[in-house]
């Protein structure tokens, strides 16, 4: 049996075979179709997706039964060829990988604007470029789709990024960026592909007029951090926290009063919290919520990437991964709101996701309060290990939340760009590895409850 790729520009690929549960809920089926009915992703949204098939034939039918896209430019077309053998018999869907074809950097959270500007000095298009990520979602997690029964491969991910070439050679795009990945991946993605490559051979062929191969072409990785909350009270033997003042007790006496103190001055403008999870989040709580979330980008002249309607698919499909913290003044008006997702609290290094947040004023320490304080008791509440609030923000440090490395896979396809931008990634993980050693320094935590600095975490 060998492992081929098909090209799709459409979801038809769900229905093929038995998929394993997503690790986390960005990347269920539900959360993908909230994305695309409500224009969040697609053409029009600058998010035009396409869907890499690896699936696994018999080695005689490995010549014959899979054709690739030869019409990827233009996905409003009706792949026909490409459906039918992505559900020949003697294929079985072995795993998806997403890739949007975009002409911008937004909603992604990890910055290339200085590599497209190099591009532009010199003349040359960086766009259209390939990404592959949970769209608008710095939140790191598989981003593949595997079927029941399989595991993630080298060659797995070799034959997906095969297909990544392909589409990159049809339309032209200048690299491939995978996002927010999980260790797992950027480690077998760096290590499957070439690393070290002869970079005057590829620019004298250049030269010559031949064109160099994407296969000669390394996958570089790049880092940065993140803060991440562990439900794990090491004063009692690493024992998940019986409340937040067992949480508190592990701070040093400073950062607690000060946490009391900022909850104390929430009180005292007469604001109050409350949580709702799932279906007792009710149609006028979604309007006052996402009147909220508009707030926080009006107030920068910018318009929301998601729509109200969005957040009711979500309500309506997955509502058992859905928190809403609100707070209400002292006639009980809600003036801020904060959403999260999380994991079922039995599954495995279960999550708080820290999402989105507005409020319609400014309040004194209400930021805090309502998506870092609540959120943190509701993780302690139901047992989940790990609250994740969200890209950016040493103030989170300062609350107990660990600096944790975040992965991203870079495929340059231009070998004249690939040494400046290799050694700018390394550089880069130099830096961040200096930068989270001296976040880690500053933890809070008071010496019996410091957790041990890990260089790969």
């Amino acid at each position: 049996m060998s492992l081929q790729y098909a090209l799709l520009n459409d979801t038809s690929w769900q229905s093929q075979t038995d998929w394993q549960t997503p690790d986390t809920p960005f990347m269920s089926f539900a959360f993908w179709q909230a994305l695309a009915d409500t224009g969040a992703i697609g053409e029009q949204a600058g998010w035009l997706p396409i869907f890499v098939l690896v699936h696994r034939v018999a080695d005689s039918q490995s010549d014959s039964s899979i054709d690739h896209a030869d019409n990827t430019e233009n996905h409003s077309e009706n792949h026909s060829a490409i459906n039918e053998a992505a559900i020949n018999e003697a294929a079985h869907p072995v795993a998806v990988l997403p890739v949007f074809l975009k002409g911008h950097h937004r909603g992604e959270f990890v910055f290339d604007h200085s590599w497209a500007e190099a591009y532009a000095r010199y003349g040359v298009d960086y766009y259209p470029r390939l990404v592959t990520s949970v769209p608008y979602t710095p939140i790191t997690g598989q981003r593949l789709w595997l079927a029941k029964g399989e595991t993630l491969t080298t060659d797995i991910i070799k034959t997906a990024i095969a297909g990544v070439d392909d589409i990159a050679q049809q339309v032209g795009a200048s690299s491939w960026h995978g996002l927010f990945i999980t260790p797992e991946l950027a480690k077998i993605a760096t290590a499957s592909m070439s690393t070290d490559i002869d970079i005057a051979h590829l620019l004298a062929a250049q030269d010559n007029g031949l064109e160099s191969t994407a296969i000669d072409m390394p996958i570089l990785e790049r880092q940065g951090c993140q803060f991440l909350w562990q439900n794990k009270d090491l004063l009692n033997d690493s024992q998940p926290f019986a409340d937040f003042d067992a949480f508190l007790m592990t701070l040093k006496a400073k950062k607690r009063k000060t946490i009391r103190a900022e909850r104390r001055k929430v009180a005292e403008q007469g604001i109050s919290c409350q949580r709702k999870c799932g279906a007792a989040i009710t149609e006028d709580d979604w309007k006052a919520f996402y009147h909220c979330y508009v707030m926080t980008y009006a107030i920068r002249g910018q318009q929301p990437y998601l729509t109200i309607e969005f957040f009711k698919a979500l309500a309506a499909t997955m509502p058992e991964h859905l928190m809403l913290a609100q707070a209400l003044d002292s006639s009980g008006e809600i003036i801020a709101s904060s959403l999260f997702l999380y994991d079922k609290p039995n599954s495995t290094n279960a999550t708080l996701y820290g999402r989105y947040w507005g409020a319609l004023g400014e309040y004194d320490s209400l930021h805090f309060e309502l998506c870092y304080y609540q959120g943190l008791e509701f993780a302690i509440e139901q047992g989940l290990t790990y609250f994740d609030p969200g890209t950016q923000g040493e103030h989170k440090l300062v609350r107990g939340f660990i600096p944790t490395t975040t992965h991203s896979i870079h495929r340059i396809y231009d070998p004249r760009f690939v040494p400046a931008i290799a050694n700018f990634c390394a550089q880069d993980r130099e830096h961040m590895a200096q930068y989270r050693q001296q976040a880690f320094e500053a933890l809070p935590f008071n010496a019996d409850n410091m957790p041990a600095f890990d260089t790969n975490q």
